[in-house]
């Protein structure tokens, strides 16, 4: 197992970072929450877990030692995998989930893209002993860290991070945009979660 990788960032795309390692470059998927907080040529340290396929090698990067382990719990249920839940955490910290999952909090796994109100009621019960408890009163949802790139490109990015087609996305981002225009300042968290509001109610 690769429990970590830590070097300076290479490259930075949608969905992936790239960490050098001893002269590798060792290709990371990552949140983009995870992401927003990595820069270009600086050091950084990112949780992995490898999850091996019988085509393919993917490293899953991570902020910390709790979202890898609350991820291999996720990703462990039946009919989740690692793609749904990276988007889990994608959408809420760890405590969050395991505060929807201590509280039967259907709604809050729906904002998940992926995840109906069938499934979310099948993931409660399978994660009901698995999470743990929560450390105390959480936000539903991850505010994405502040970065360089203006909030509606860092939106963009989440969504295509999330598994949305990019014409899904800008469209998203334009529903948005009138509300992120009424804020003094953008809050690209609560961005996310009304473009996942626009974006259910098309679908």
């Amino acid at each position: 197992m690769i429990a970590f990788v830590q070097g300076p960032v290479a490259a930075l795309a949608p969905g992936t970072a790239v960490v050098e390692v001893g002269g590798v470059g060792m290709a990371v998927q990552c949140t983009p929450n995870t992401l927003a907080a990595l820069r270009l040529g600086e050091p950084a340290r990112l949780a992995t877990s490898l999850v091996v396929r019988e085509d393919s090698l993917t490293l899953y990067g991570f902020a910390d030692d709790d979202e890898r382990a609350t991820f291999e719990v996720l990703q462990a249920a039946p009919g989740v995998g690692p793609r749904v839940a990276q988007a889990m955490l994608a959408v809420h910290s760890p405590d969050a989930l395991r505060l929807a999952v201590a509280n039967g909090d259907e709604r809050a796994l729906i904002q998940v893209p992926g995840i109906g109100k069938a499934k979310a009621a099948k993931l409660l019960l399978e994660y009901k002993n698995k999470l743990g408890a929560p450390s105390g009163a959480v936000p539903a949802q991850k505010p994405l860290a502040a970065g360089p790139a203006p909030w509606s490109e860092q939106l963009h990015a989440a969504l295509v991070g999330l598994g949305y087609a990019p014409r899904e996305a800008e469209e998203a981002v334009v529903a948005v945009t009138p509300e992120a225009e009424a804020q003094r300042s953008t809050d690209v968290g609560a961005l996310l979660k009304a473009a996942l509001r626009t974006l259910s109610r098309a679908r």
